[in-house]
């Protein structure tokens, strides 16, 4: 008879504690699924731009209503964070940051900067703007 060989399991989510790195990683690749979408209504705009006054009309009515501020807003948000988080990724690609309180330093600079560079953006579009 042969012995039967206990193997380890795989790791899974229930036996790690959720830590604010793995959400945010897991973030990082949800913005990075958004920005497609986000791209879509990018290019809807631009391609209105160029079609005219009554196609851009359809455009700015879409994205100045709430829905369509909240959706921008999200895009922006997807954006800033996705760009930041991805700065984070490149100071580990160097071999930068992986001590605990470093890589939580790094976290916590990217949740913080990504949500702080977005609201940032949309004061300098509402002063710009002037609140439109």
């Amino acid at each position: 008879m042969t012995a039967r060989i206990e193997r380890p399991l795989s790791p899974h989510l229930q036996t790690y504690r959720v830590t604010l790195t793995m959400a945010l990683s897991l973030i990082h690749r949800a913005t990075g699924i958004a920005l497609y979408f986000g791209t879509l209504l990018l290019a809807w705009w631009l391609i209105a731009a160029a079609s005219g006054p009554g196609a851009y009309a359809n455009v700015q009515a879409f994205t100045g209503n709430i829905i369509g501020k909240l959706i921008v807003f999200g895009y922006t948000w997807a954006l800033l964070h996705h760009l930041v988080s991805g700065i984070r990724y490149f100071f580990w690609d160097l071999g930068y940051g992986f001590k605990a309180n470093e890589r939580e330093a790094l976290t916590w600079g990217a949740l913080i900067a990504g949500i702080s560079l977005t609201v940032l953006v949309w004061i300098i579009a509402y002063t710009v703007g002037g609140g439109r």
